[in-house]
């Protein structure tokens, strides 16, 4: 019972998540303006890393992106890089897309990618088993690495697109060279929004501003694959103490 109650949970908060992103996509682009929603919690880790917390991989989805993504059918689908794999099915070659770009303006490049899968797999459980039948990851060139396989294995895919807690998020180097025994101290990903450092109050407030120089997919959305079109501002997250008091902030227009 217990752990049934742990899964309905967990797509609880999954489906809030999704219904948050689906709502951002679908604001017209000549009312852009602050959505301010409550969350489940306050966001108080900030290294998706480090917590399986479900405030902390949502944190992540909004500023980082994945290699690979996970339409509504639980198909992997490319999302920062496409891939070719070799006849005998034991070599993925990953090439990023075009136009990615780090929130302070340098390129994403294969070696970022490297070291950030590297301290994802440390920490998270299907990346752990993923590397015992990783026989060797190396960079080809800046937007080229590959993942030799010591023999075929659909986990690759699916663990680079993983939906649930401890994505395999993107990050430059100089962060994902981090020890995963370490929470990370600077908040930079590629994805559609920019974390606002400044307005940040642990627990009770956390403010997204839009992403000028994201380039979205050209493939509809669905869940984690495809275009994440952005359409407003900036984006809030507000802690209130109880439940009633969201709902009548929101029924005040207080709330989004």
């Amino acid at each position: 019972m217990m752990h049934k109650t742990k899964q309905l949970t967990a797509l609880r908060n999954m489906a809030l998540g999704m219904a948050l992103a689906a709502a951002l996509s679908c604001v017209p682009a000549v009312q852009a303006q602050t959505v301010t929603a409550v969350m489940q919690s306050g966001l108080r880790v900030m290294d998706p890393v480090i917590s399986t917390a479900f405030m902390t991989r949502d944190h992540g989805y909004m500023i980082y992106d994945t290699l690979v993504g996970t339409d509504a059918s639980f198909k992997m689908q490319p999302q920062m890089a496409d891939w070719k794999v070799s006849a005998d099915g034991k070599s993925y070659t990953f090439t990023l897309r075009e136009g990615l770009k780090w929130h302070d303006g340098a390129p994403v490049t294969s070696e970022d990618c490297v070291a950030s899968i590297k301290r994802w797999a440390e920490k998270d459980s299907t990346g752990q088993v993923l590397m015992t039948m990783v026989a060797d990851i190396k960079v080809v060139d800046s937007k080229v690495f590959e993942i030799s396989l010591k023999e075929p294995t659909t986990l690759l895919l699916s663990g680079l697109g993983k939906l649930s807690s401890r994505p395999a998020f993107m990050m430059p180097k100089r962060i994902a060279e981090t020890p995963s025994s370490k929470p990370i101290t600077e908040y930079i990903g590629s994805g559609p929004f920019k974390f606002v450092q400044s307005e940040f109050r642990p627990g009770l407030r956390v403010v997204y501003e839009r992403n000028n120089d994201y380039v979205p997919r050209s493939e509809p959305a669905s869940w984690t694959a495809g275009g994440k079109v952005v359409n407003v501002d900036r984006v809030q997250w507000v802690a209130m103490p109880d439940q009633m008091t969201p709902i009548n902030a929101l029924m005040n227009d207080e709330i989004d």
